[in-house]
């Protein structure tokens, strides 16, 4: 792991716009850390288990990947996940004017018109429609308590 990848972590909630030619722009809190960290190199895919997007530097999304190709894939869950997630996986570069164009498959597999959310999720971004989160956040804050597992009721926030 390289020493800038252990000091970072992606966070926080950005409301952006996707334009015409579906470029968004990168928040600038993010565009010199990631030209450090990653050369402006980014993978992004689609999330199999929701209608979003997930944004990785590409030294975080090659880790995911060796461990995907490391999947045995005559197994149907393995196969399915390493076909959607590597399949979907797109290069993309930050431009010179801190934006990333999002190619059309993927901003249509997650709905992204123009108003959209990137939501830090320590190593990743996930790229969301931006009604589309609100209707999952809600969802998620009015769900109770004792469905959450073991291990998440075990830490003190």
């Amino acid at each position: 792991m390289s020493e800038i990848s252990k000091r970072i972590s992606l966070r926080g909630v950005h409301h952006l716009s996707l334009d015409a030619k579906g470029r968004m722009a990168v928040p600038a809190r993010y565009r010199a850390l990631l030209s450090d960290w990653c050369d402006s190199q980014l993978v992004v895919t689609i999330d199999t288990q929701d209608k979003c997007l997930l944004m990785y530097p590409l030294p975080e999304w090659e880790k995911i990947e060796e461990k995907l190709m490391a999947l045995a894939n005559y197994q149907g869950p393995n196969r399915r996940i390493q076909r959607l997630l590597l399949g979907y996986a797109t290069d993309l570069e930050i431009d010179t004017n801190g934006r990333i164009l999002l190619p059309g498959t993927l901003r249509d597999y997650a709905v992204l018109d123009k108003k959209m959310v990137m939501l830090g999720q320590g190593n990743k971004f996930e790229l969301w429609d931006e009604a589309t989160w609100e209707a999952r956040r809600q969802e998620y804050l009015c769900q109770e308590d004792e469905e959450l597992p073991e291990e998440l009721l075990n830490i003190s926030l």
